[in-house]
């Protein structure tokens, strides 16, 4: 190989400094900063245009996306809680965003799944592009003043929207817009458990109920995934056409839902 053409290859390799990494490199930074990433990432080319918050391009040519769970070892084997790691993916296996919530050890062994974090959103580029903010709540129907709820930013500092928590013996969400209009609900089984082998269904509706526009799944991972570690893998759903910064605000609702319901498997496990 020519040096003109060594120099060539390397260009063409993704930059090692401000995109978020693979799982095995992944150290918690402040929001913002830069951060490495392997040569060997595919990411979903940045469409070009688009008339929305910047990062959000690559939500306007989807109407699916993919979200994994990074397995923590240490938790898996020590029961430990970690920070959640996630990669966003598009339908044909493309990186989309980076997800890691940032939250203190402390609060994640004594709240567990109840926690408030923030979950700070990246692109390939390390730019934070959504920012989500989940206090501390309660989700018992028995506490109606103390329910879940979501705020989602994007970019961080402009609110896009919120997921609520309805008062309801069954898992039910509103997703509002920044007006705090109701633009779609979301509700689940009256048991959300994936213990039978099957996908755990949210059904995503119009804001008057009526109409089914789509779905967040947690998906069935496998008997041994599911029983040795809380990584969960979740499809999303939604219209193609639907308001890019709804589709930011649907993704952040399947981290709630994965907390809410889904999260605390490892350590009653550990428990027991």
């Amino acid at each position: 190989m020519s040096h003109d053409q060594h120099q060539h290859v390397v260009s063409n390799q993704p930059q090692s400094y401000g995109a978020p990494p693979g799982p095995q490199q992944y150290q918690m930074v402040p929001p913002g900063s830069p951060q490495p990433v392997g040569a060997e990432q595919q990411w979903m080319p940045k469409p070009s245009g688009g008339n929305c918050p910047p990062g959000l391009e690559y939500l306007t040519q989807v109407d699916q996306v993919l979200v994994h769970q990074m397995v923590e070892i240490l938790e898996m084997f020590t029961g430990y809680e970690t920070n959640n790691k996630y990669v966003v993916k598009n339908s044909v296996g493309q990186k989309i965003f980076f997800a890691a919530e940032d939250s203190g050890c402390c609060e994640r062994y004594w709240c567990n799944n109840l926690r408030s974090f923030e979950m700070n959103i990246l692109d390939n580029f390390g730019n934070e592009v959504i920012h989500i903010h989940r206090p501390l709540a309660c989700q018992s129907c028995l506490y109606p003043c103390c329910l879940q709820k979501m705020e989602v930013s994007a970019p961080p500092g402009n609110v896009i929207g919120t997921i609520e928590q309805e008062w309801s013996i069954f898992p039910r969400f509103k997703v509002k817009d920044v007006s705090g209009n109701v633009i779609l609900k979301i509700e689940g089984p009256f048991f959300p458990c994936s213990c039978c082998g099957t996908d755990v269904n949210f059904e995503i509706f119009s804001n008057d109920g009526k109409q089914k526009v789509g779905k967040i799944s947690k998906q069935w991972a496998g008997i041994l995934r599911e029983m040795v570690t809380d990584a969960d893998v979740f499809g999303i759903n939604f219209p193609m056409d639907l308001d890019v910064k709804m589709k930011a605000v649907l993704l952040s609702a399947c981290f709630l839902i994965d907390f809410m319901y889904f999260e605390d498997k490892q350590n009653s496990r550990h428990q027991n």
